[in-house]
């Protein structure tokens, strides 16, 4: 029998599991929600038991975290989650409850940069070694590759809090963020979305005004990203990006923000393919964290 591979995408509203080898063979998956994280690792620990039970031998786990969270294996605190702004999660010890619980091997990174190498592996980043995988959902994260390796370094990237223009007289809005207020996160994900509008993006028109401010901030953030990493693809996914008017109006502006300065094709002639939603759709996640876990 083939080896199997366990997955955990956790997000602040929900936790993905799943069990398999790869895109063709992605199975059991199940969502649990977030609440403490007492009673969500114990629903995650009885899934794998189960399947364990069930015959379905797992060699290893791959875990992709919401965050902030210690990446560094030398660290003492490795594979915790730390300084999160989503209540009573602080200083959780992610990876450490799993392993004592399974007793198998476990791999640990953040969500979005384990989304990244789903797209890597098997989606829209085959072949590429520098990328963005940025996720605009109830928060905003982005992660990735550079020279073939996840972006890691003092810590990991935290792209959703960088400092972006605010026009208050257009946009009164203070912003979401409780560390920062207006940083990127603040003012585009979907908590702010619905907190500014009084509705979930997802339930605006496409014609409503709120496209054309958030595409404005995404597009900031994008141009900052080309001039800083120059990736050579940037993938977009997450709730707020299901609406298909933002990415015209995102490739648009980024265009008009850059004023021909990146002398690359890419972004000059081919924008269209170079800003686009993952290929993996929202198992970018869950089938990074397989493909994590088959990595150890």
């Amino acid at each position: 029998m083939s080896k199997l591979y366990g997955g955990i995408e956790a997000g602040g509203t929900k936790f993905v599991c799943a069990v398999g080898t790869g895109p063709d063979d992605l199975r059991d998956v199940v969502r649990i929600e977030t609440t403490t994280p007492e009673k969500t690792f114990a629903k995650v620990i009885d899934y794998f038991q189960k399947q364990a039970a069930a015959g379905n031998e797992i060699a290893s786990l791959g875990i992709a975290s919401f965050g902030p969270v210690d990446v560094h294996p030398e660290s003492e605190t490795f594979g915790s989650i730390t300084s999160t702004p989503k209540p009573g999660w602080s200083h959780t010890d992610f990876l450490g409850t799993m392993k004592n619980a399974l007793q198998i091997p476990v791999a640990f990174d953040t969500d979005v940069n384990v989304a990244a190498l789903g797209e890597q592996t098997w989606g829209a980043a085959q072949g590429l070694d520098t990328f963005m995988y940025l996720t605009i959902g109830t928060g905003l994260g982005g992660g990735g590759f550079v020279n073939g390796k996840m972006m890691h370094g003092l810590v990991h990237p935290e792209v959703g809090h960088i400092r972006i223009p605010h026009d208050l007289t257009k946009d009164p809005y203070p912003g979401s963020c409780p560390f920062h207020g207006d940083c990127l996160e603040g003012l585009a994900c979907g908590v702010a979305m619905k907190q500014r509008w009084g509705i979930e993006g997802q339930k605006l028109p496409p014609n409503h005004p709120a496209w054309e401010l958030e595409a404005e901030y995404l597009a900031y953030a994008l141009v900052n990203f080309i001039c800083t990493i120059s990736p050579q693809k940037i993938i977009m996914g997450g709730g707020v990006m299901q609406q298909e008017t933002l990415f015209p109006l995102i490739r648009k502006k980024v265009k008009d923000l850059l004023n021909n300065y990146v002398g690359s094709e890419a972004v000059q002639e081919n924008i269209d393919q170079y800003i686009i939603p993952p290929e993996l759709g929202n198992r970018s996640g869950i089938l990074g964290a397989i493909a994590m876990a088959k990595q150890i």
